[in-house]
């Protein structure tokens, strides 16, 4: 990101607020609620951190975005490298995310798509018996041009998570009119897929992470300058029943788990950690 991009996007990150989702959704405004703190810094090899993800066994897996190898860094909270697990059959084209199933299969979002133009969107599962990588491979079936005009821009996703075997992903909206974060679902099994939107809602930042809490009856959504909270009712995953807003101005942050069901660890691409508390 050269200077004068970062400047633009430092400015409207500070001035990226909480009012527009309380006024337009119904958000209530919570961050009374949550303690940010800052907790390490994440190792050199994970540089450009863009999503991260539990291990199952008190530490987290984490992985860089596009160019960076196909590797997954094993991190505790601190950020201190605890090993290093190579992709086999991958390429990182564009990762941006990382989730995780009950069962321990890991999943990696090859999905940035910056200039709406990629035809060929996986999906990495890499199963937690130690098999062969598996792809789940597929399309946006309400995309039409590659790229689509400017005012379409809302063809990328840097944000998914797993649930009830199924995968739900947010796209990042790039344009510059069109506010709407459209919510897709694909099974998690290998396999080519086209999908369509089944929900949508106004946002007008952009989604950079998604995560489930682990009773299953809260999702969060990471953006540049604020994180969202959503509601799930009766285990269906949509925008039905927005839960709260808080500002999170931590530069350029991109990835967000949760560590349980209220508390939230969040990295940025300038390698900090940071931990969200419930209070």
């Amino acid at each position: 990101m050269n200077k004068l991009v970062f400047l633009m996007f430092a400015i409207e990150t500070v001035l990226c607020t909480c009012n527009p989702d309380k006024r337009t959704n119904g958000f209530e405004k919570v961050k009374s609620h949550y303690k940010i703190s800052k907790i390490g810094k994440l190792p050199i090899v994970a540089n450009e951190s863009s999503g991260i993800a539990r291990t199952g066994k008190g530490t987290y897996w984490t992985h860089n975005d596009s160019g960076g190898k196909t590797e997954l860094y094993e991190i505790d909270s601190t950020g201190k490298l605890l090993s290093t697990k190579v992709i086999p059959n991958s390429q990182n084209t564009d990762w941006e995310d990382l989730t995780r199933d009950e069962t321990g299969n890991i999943y990696i979002g090859d999905f940035g798509n910056n200039g709406n133009s990629r035809r060929s969107l996986t999906i990495y599962k890499v199963p937690s018996s130690g098999t062969d990588t598996e792809e789940i491979m597929f399309n946006y079936a309400d995309q039409k041009e590659f790229p689509p005009s400017k005012d379409l821009f809302n063809f990328d996703c840097e944000a998914f998570f797993h649930h009830n075997d199924n995968l739900y992903l947010f796209s990042k909206n790039r344009s510059p009119k069109n506010h709407f974060v459209r919510l897709y679902k694909l099974p998690s099994q290998k396999g080519n897929y086209s999908i369509t939107p089944i929900d949508s809602i106004e946002i007008k930042t952009q989604v950079t992470s998604a995560d489930i809490s682990p009773d299953g009856k809260t999702f969060a959504l990471l953006t540049y300058g604020k994180i969202l909270l959503f509601e799930i009712d009766n285990g269906l995953i949509n925008f039905r029943k927005p839960k709260g807003c808080f500002r999170f101005v931590r530069k350029q942050a991109e990835a967000l788990t949760f560590v349980s069901n209220t508390d939230m660890i969040v990295t940025n691409e300038q390698q900090q950690i940071f931990r969200i508390t419930y209070r």
